[in-house]
C-alpha cells in the first residue's frame, strides 16, 4: 500500500501515531514501517484488547485427572510390540521433526540464537548439533533420511540459517532442511495504541509457540512434509539436549492406541511446582496452568498414592499431519501478557518502561490439544529426556543441562 491509502486506515483505527516518525526514516526503513502496517490486522488487535481490558471470566470446566502411559512399567513384550511399530514408521519414510528454535540467548549470556549456544559438552557442540546428532543415529540405524524444519524468528533466521551454512548442517544432508519464520503481532498500549519500537517500526512480539501450526500452513510446511509422504510429526524445543525427536515407543504407542496425537510428561518434582500439567478439560485433552490450579487439586492423590495432576507438559508432543492440518485450520486463542516494554509516544518522545505498560499477545500449543478427542500421554524419566537450559548457573541452567547430558552419554570430565 501507498502512504495515502496507510493514512486511510491508521485514522479509520485511530491509530495516526504510527507515522510519528515516518520523515526522519530513511527510504528503506519508510517501506519497511508501511509494508508492517499493511499486514497488521487492525480489527484482531481491537478485539484481542477489548480482551485484554476485561476481566476473563473463568470458563465452567469439568477438569479431570488424564489417564497415561508409564514407560519404565511398561512389560518387555508390550515396550517391544510399540517400539517395532515406530520403528517401521521411520523406515517407511513417515517421521518428520519440528525445532522451535526462535529464541535467542540473551538470559544465557549469548549473543546470537539460542541453537547456537555452545553447551561445554565433550566434544563441546552447539544445542542444534546435539539435536542434529539424534537424526545422524536414526539414519545411520535406519538408512532413512528424516526432514528436520527448523522455526526461527525474525530476529535470528539470517543468523541461524547461516551458522548451518558454516558448519556444513553437520554433515546431514542438505535436502532434509527446512528454515522457516515464527509469526509475530504488534505489542498495543494499555490505551490501545499499537506501539513503535525506538527505531520508529512497529514494534512486534512473537506470537507464541501455539503460533506453529499457522507458521507451518504460511511458509508451506504442510505442504512440503505431505509431498515427503509424512504422516507423523514430533514438535520440541531447542533447548533440552536430552529432547528425543526420533522416539520409536511414542510412535508406537500412539498408533496403537489410535491416537492423532502424544505427549510426553514428567512427574512433578512436588505439588508446589510451577508447572503445566495435563489434564482433561470438558473430556478432551488440555493442560492447566499452574496457576489454575487449586491447593487442593495439586495435593490430590490417587489409589497408588501419585498426584491425580502430577504429569507436567514438557512441550515433546507427536501429532499425525491430519491432526495438524486440523489444528491449522482453527486458529487458537491469544493468551495477553501485561510485560515492560520501551516504546516512543505519539509525541515522537521515548517511553522507557519502569514498569509493566503493555500487553503481548501469544498462543499456546497445549490450546492445540482441546482440539482433539483424545491423546497418548507418556510419562518418561526426567533424567533421561529433560535437561532444559534456560539460565547460565543453577536450576534448569546450562550447567545443569551439561551434568545431565554428559551423565546420559557417559561421558566423563577431562
Amino acid at each position: 500500500m501507498d502512504l495515502e491509502s496507510i493514512k486511510i486506515i491508521l485514522k479509520k483505527y485511530n491509530q495516526e501515531h504510527l507515522l510519528v516518525k515516518y520523515n526522519e526514516l530513511t527510504e528503506d526503513k519508510k517501506e519497511e514501517l508501511l509494508n508492517q502496517i499493511s499486514n497488521v490486522n487492525f480489527e484482531q488487535i481491537e478485539e484481542l484488547y477489548k480482551k485484554s481490558m476485561k476481566k476473563e471470566e473463568k470458563k465452567d470446566e469439568k477438569i479431570e485427572p488424564i489417564e497415561y502411559i508409564d514407560k519404565v512399567k511398561l512389560s518387555k513384550d508390550e515396550y517391544n510390540k510399540y517400539f517395532s511399530i515406530g520403528v517401521e514408521e521411520i523406515k517407511k519414510g513417515k517421521l518428520g521433526v519440528v525445532t522451535m528454535a526462535g529464541g535467542q540467548g540473551t538470559r544465557l549470556g549469548h549473543n546470537g540464537p539460542k541453537g547456537t549456544f555452545m553447551l561445554g559438552t565433550t566434544p563441546n557442540k552447539s544445542l542444534f548439533e546435539i539435536l542434529c546428532d539424534g537424526l545422524k543415529r536414526a539414519k545411520e540405524k535406519y538408512n532413512v533420511e528424516i526432514p528436520w524444519y527448523i522455526m526461527t524468528s525474525v530476529e535470528n533466521n539470517k543468523e541461524t540459517v547461516e551458522f548451518f551454512e558454516k558448519n556444513n548442517y553437520f554433515d546431514y544432508p542438505k535436502n532434509n532442511f527446512k528454515f522457516f519464520i515464527q509469526g509475530e503481532l504488534p505489542m498495543l498500549s494499555t490505551s490501545g495504541k499499537v506501539l513503535l519500537n525506538e527505531d520508529g517500526l512497529v514494534k512486534l512480539a512473537a506470537d507464541g509457540h501455539g503460533g506453529i501450526f499457522e507458521a507451518m500452513f504460511k511458509n508451506n510446511v504442510i505442504e512440503d512434509m505431505k509431498k515427503r509422504g509424512l504422516e507423523w510429526i514430533f514438535i520440541g524445543p531447542v533447548d533440552n539436549p536430552l529432547v528425543k525427536m526420533v522416539d520409536e515407543l511414542l510412535i508406537g504407542i500412539a498408533i496403537s492406541n489410535k491416537t492423532m496425537a502424544a505427549g510426553k510428561s514428567l512427574v512433578k518434582i512436588s505439588p508446589e511446582e510451577k508447572v503445566g500439567v495435563f489434564c482433561k478439560k470438558n473430556g478432551k485433552p488440555g493442560v492447566i496452568e499452574y496457576t489454575e490450579i487449586s491447593e487442593e487439586m495439586a495435593n490430590k492423590k490417587d489409589k497408588k498414592g501419585e498426584l491425580e495432576y502430577g504429569e507436567s507438559h514438557i512441550n515433546c508432543n507427536m501429532f499425525n499431519i491430519k491432526a495438524i492440518e486440523e489444528i491449522g485450520n482453527n486458529k487458537l486463542p491469544y493468551h495477553s501478557a501485561f510485560k515492560k516494554a520501551n516504546y516512543i509516544d505519539e509525541n515522537g518522545e521515548v517511553v522507557k518502561a519502569q514498569e509493566p505498560n503493555s500487553f503481548k499477545y501469544e498462543s499456546f500449543i497445549f490450546d492445540a490439544f482441546e482440539k482433539l478427542d483424545k491423546m497418548t500421554i507418556l510419562r518418561v524419566k526426567r533424567e533421561e529426556e529433560f535437561a532444559p537450559v534456560k539460565n547460565p548457573t543453577g536450576i534448569d541452567s546450562a550447567e545443569s543441562a551439561r551434568e545431565l547430558y554428559n551423565k546420559f552419554h557417559n561421558i566423563k570430565k577431562t
